[in-house]
């Protein structure tokens, strides 16, 4: 089967779901359907999904997972209370980020929905607190903006894309190294009609799986 064809990428489809691994903060076909038609997220939504991006970083998803539901549910019974919350999760600059966001989730979310195109959307999101401009990129993808978050996995995947090897620097993204990871999503989407955001949690998700071997 050759690499970077629709025929790869829906086999990989099909084995992510067949393991029961589609999902991120949503399952494959919410993420699908919410890139295709974009849904306006409520304060407590918007912040919601922030708060998964913030306990993502550094752990696999399904440890992201368990933890979100245990901070929400916190959340919800009592509110944002750092000495609460502190105690189901001891990382001080992530609680203390979770309890900024949810206390101003109103107007954070009414900043979001305010902004008129997707890079002043992706600069407001990334000045939130903990959140930065890679995670940003995630965030965005989940709130439904057709766009890919070029973690390191995606950028290894695109320099064989490019068949070049070029350095990644996970901590500032090399421009050479976008450029390669655009081309193959414009590819990607032209072999199998996908957004480019479903694209990107499909692929993701291979390559952590090791389904995809670079």
């Amino acid at each position: 089967m050759k690499i970077f064809s629709a025929q790869w990428f829906w086999a990989l489809d099909e084995e992510l779901r067949r393991q029961g691994l589609d999902s991120d903060a949503q399952t494959f076909d919410e993420i699908k359907q919410n890139l295709q038609k974009r849904k306006i997220c409520s304060p407590d939504e918007f912040a919601a999904q922030c708060v998964y991006v913030i306990l993502a970083g550094g752990f696999s998803q399904k440890t992201a997972k368990k933890i979100h539901a245990i901070i929400m549910e916190k959340i919800k019974s009592v509110g944002a209370n750092f000495d609460d919350l502190i105690v189901l999760f001891n990382n001080k600059n992530k609680i203390n980020a979770i309890c900024k966001i949810w206390e101003n989730r109103a107007d954070l979310c009414d900043g979001y929905y305010r902004c008129n195109d997707l890079n002043s959307r992706l600069n407001y999101l990334s000045k939130l607190p903990h959140i930065g401009k890679i995670t940003a990129n995630h965030l965005a993808r989940n709130l439904g903006e057709d766009i890919v978050k070029y973690d390191v996995w995606i950028q290894r995947l695109g320099c064989v894309f490019a068949n070049k090897k070029l350095g990644i620097n996970n901590a500032k993204l090399n421009p050479e190294i976008q450029a390669a990871c655009d081309a193959m999503f414009e590819h990607l989407v032209h072999e199998t009609g996908m957004p480019r955001g479903y694209i990107d949690v499909v692929l993701w998700k291979a390559l952590q799986q090791g389904l995809v071997k670079l």
